[in-house]
């Protein structure tokens, strides 16, 4: 009898809608500066209560993560909050800013593009369904899984807000990155800023 393998993922893109997506507008930009490109992407968060969904929104230059919102469901009216949170976050609102992302049904809804249209930001997704064309945002998910216990079986859905929170928090001020050159994101994001005011 053959036995099929347990299947590994769990689905967080659903992009067979009818709802608009947008081109790849970052497939040729190298970035220079701060809140020129955010990447965003959503992954799940397994706890003993079920699965949490986390979305982030990361600059692209900086590595800093501008926002982030973790519910119990992947609709859109929850997964906004990150980007609303990062528009809150964001310094840089007199030069031109991309939001680039998979072209999941919560990326495409009109309470997520109309936060865009609001503060000018143009959206970017990706064409063929190829992880490499938001290869950053999929490293993000990995590194606060692997690197700060966000991959782990939690005990509660509470546990998992509570350890997102800090471990963005600790991500965001003490992790170095060899990408720049050992300083941390938001001390990158900070000092580059400063110098676009």
């Amino acid at each position: 009898m053959l036995i099929l393998p347990k299947r590994r993922y769990i689905q967080t893109t659903m992009s067979k809608h009818w709802l608009r997506k947008y081109p790849n507008l970052v497939k040729d930009i190298v970035v220079k500066r701060p809140d020129e490109v955010w990447v965003s992407d959503i992954t799940y968060l397994k706890t003993d209560e079920g699965n949490c969904y986390l979305n982030m929104v990361t600059d692209a230059y900086s590595r800093k993560i501008m926002g982030y919102a973790i519910a119990d469901n992947m609709e859109a009216a929850q997964m906004k909050q990150a980007f609303q949170m990062a528009v809150r976050s964001r310094k840089n609102k007199d030069h031109p800013l991309i939001h680039h992302s998979d072209r999941g049904l919560q990326y495409c809804s009109a309470e997520y593009v109309s936060i865009a249209d609001q503060h000018q930001i143009k959206m970017s997704m990706t064409e063929n369904g190829d992880p490499y064309e938001n290869a950053l945002a999929e490293r993000m998910n990995r590194t606060l899984k692997e690197e700060f216990g966000l991959g782990n079986v939690l005990k509660s859905k509470l546990h998992a807000k509570l350890l997102t929170e800090e471990a963005i928090g600790l991500y965001n001020n003490y992790r170095p990155h060899l990408s720049l050159k050992m300083k941390t994101p938001q001390s990158v994001y900070k000092q580059k800023s400063q110098l676009l005011l």
